[in-house]
């Protein structure tokens, strides 16, 4: 039976939550504070990562993070702060970052990566779009053996996962980026991932929605929420009172606070990532994330993208240069006879990813609001768990059998 569905948030989670939603035959309603040309989905690394099964919460990010926190420039910055919100999701964080958890967390991060790759091919061999979708791995490019032997670990895991990954000498990566001139000892390759430039695509599937009878309204800022017996009867926004059967919360960093407003607890940051796009040619084809510097490095239509760091400070979206600059000089210091000009810095970007504790997102119910599906705490995973969060919201609202086990993304979990 079709239902009326409004969607609270327009970046990739929300209007991949529209796209399954849509197909399923419901009438769906998109809000948007923003005008959808900005944020993390549109600035991040356009990667697909089944490579990523290692949390956030790890063990030992407790200890980089306070070494790192008098360090503006740091890959891996917290500001420490007296806020409750913020006190809070810390102390979970703490509570997750066992090996245990992480352990427990590798396959189901894996599992969700995979089932999400398989979908984005499934729209790329649709006939409705024409986004580029290249499938050549991931490098994990390191200078000292320590962090290469850090990311082999990781990697013999992801094969104990059934994922295909090699440990590689520099010359074996030059076989691969033969017009690179790398600053590396070795690279571990992931075959498995896969990417994409994200405004293209979300320009597409905007389009695509449109034409198929979903409606986006932007610049539309959610007020309030009116509220009766565990159920959403109806939302306010700065201009009308909007209906639905069913709601869902794809509002990313912004999910705790309308939350709040139903009595539902899910712990959230912003993680802060920063962009810098270089226009000239630099023979990059293959994808690399630069491991000491935690810096992500894609091949994108047109430019090729360097991104990185995860600044939990708060909703702002100020730019810190130095920030900027560390990418740039990570960058500059992996790849020989590369050049990121001024020009190029001061034009980066900035976007907000909404991190839970745990590094899973939240995905499903919550006991206290029948008719609220939330979507949301997908840190740096976005843009790779778009299609796969979209496609298990489209199952929970149709009342099918999901995809995937959902505990282990239960929204209540950490109450």
């Amino acid at each position: 039976m079709a239902k009326s569905i409004i969607i609270i948030g327009g970046g990739v989670i929300g209007l991949s939550c529209a796209y399954y939603l849509q197909k399923e035959g419901h009438n769906v309603t998109v809000i948007d504070k923003s005008n959808l040309t900005s944020g993390a989905s549109y600035i991040n690394a356009g990667y697909i990562t089944p490579s990523h099964i290692v949390p956030l919460s790890a063990p030992g990010m407790i200890s980089k993070g306070i070494k790192w926190m008098f360090n503006t420039g740091s890959p891996f910055y917290v500001k420490p702060r007296l806020d409750k919100d913020f006190l809070k999701w810390s102390w979970h964080f703490k509570k997750s970052a066992t090996e245990k958890k992480v352990e427990k967390a590798l396959p189901v991060i894996k599992d969700i990566n995979v089932f999400s790759k398989e979908l984005y091919q499934d729209i790329k061999n649709s006939t409705d779009f024409n986004f580029n979708y290249d499938k050549k791995g991931l490098l994990m490019c390191y200078q000292t053996e320590k962090a290469g032997e850090e990311e082999w670990a990781t990697g013999k895991k992801a094969i104990q996962l059934g994922l295909k990954v090699e440990n590689l000498t520099k010359k074996e990566v030059k076989s691969i980026e033969p017009n690179v001139d790398f600053n590396i000892k070795g690279a571990v390759y992931y075959h498995s991932d896969a990417h994409m430039t994200p405004h293209l695509f979300m320009q597409e599937l905007k389009t695509y929605l449109k034409q198929n009878g979903v409606v986006i309204l932007e610049g539309e800022e959610v007020l309030d929420v009116n509220l009766s017996l565990a159920q959403i009867k109806s939302i306010t926004t700065r201009n009308k009172i909007i209906n639905g059967d069913e709601f869902v919360l794809a509002t990313g960093s912004w999910s705790q606070d309308f939350a709040k407003k139903i009595g539902i607890k899910i712990p959230v940051q912003a993680g802060k990532g920063y962009s810098i796009n270089v226009a000239k040619e630099t023979n990059i084809t293959v994808p690399a994330i630069l491991m000491e510097a935690k810096v992500a490095v894609t091949p994108m239509q047109g430019f090729t993208r360097f991104a990185g760091t995860m600044e939990i400070a708060g909703i702002n979206h100020h730019i810190n240069t130095k920030r900027v600059d560390a990418i740039a000089k990570a960058g500059e210091s992996y790849y020989n006879n590369l050049t990121i000009s001024d020009n190029e810095k001061q034009n980066a970007k900035c976007g907000l990813r909404p991190c839970s504790p745990d590094g899973l997102p939240y995905i499903g119910k919550s006991i206290n609001c029948v008719n609220l599906t939330v979507a949301t705490g997908h840190a740096m995973m976005g843009w790779s768990l778009g299609p796969a969060t979209g496609k298990l919201v489209s199952e929970i609202i149709s009342d099918k059998k999901t995809s995937l086990n959902l505990n282990p993304f239960s929204v209540d979990r950490f109450y």
